[in-house]
């Protein structure tokens, strides 16, 4: 192999390498529990790598707090059925997510299941009706 194939080579594969290089969410979140918190859109960032939800809501002891819910991609999630305008500021939303080892108002909502002003949205399909959910 020739000095210069030997580069072309290695420019070639290093693109490859970024691409297969993705954190994984089981260091960061508890993929064995789903907590279930509720709240009213803050604000949504539809952005890459991952969109971002914040609800501000209740803790367990009924104090104020700011839920940060990391989500999927915007090309998974058009996929799922969302787009940039599903959460607004002021919807109200429930939704269930694997909390962060770190902090309780922290989560990742990959493969919980979520409803927007009492309306069902999957992000797992086949995921149980708001009426199954909410009760």
């Amino acid at each position: 192999m020739t000095k210069t194939s030997g580069l072309l080579a290695l420019a070639l594969l290093l693109p490859a390498a970024t691409v297969l290089a993705h954190h994984g969410t089981a260091t960061s979140y508890d993929q064995k529990k789903l907590v279930k918190v509720e709240g009213v859109v803050k604000e949504f960032h539809w952005r890459n790598p991952h969109a971002g939800l914040f609800l501000t809501g209740k803790d367990e002891a009924g104090k104020d707090v700011t839920y940060s819910l990391e989500m999927g991609s915007p090309f998974v999630l058009s996929n799922l059925g969302f787009s940039r305008n599903t959460f607004k500021p002021g919807d109200k939303v429930i939704a269930e997510m694997h909390p962060s080892y770190g902090s309780p108002t922290s989560g990742e909502l990959f493969s919980g299941r979520v409803s927007v002003n009492g309306k069902a949205v999957s992000i797992k399909p086949g995921a149980p009706t708001t009426e199954e959910y909410t009760k």
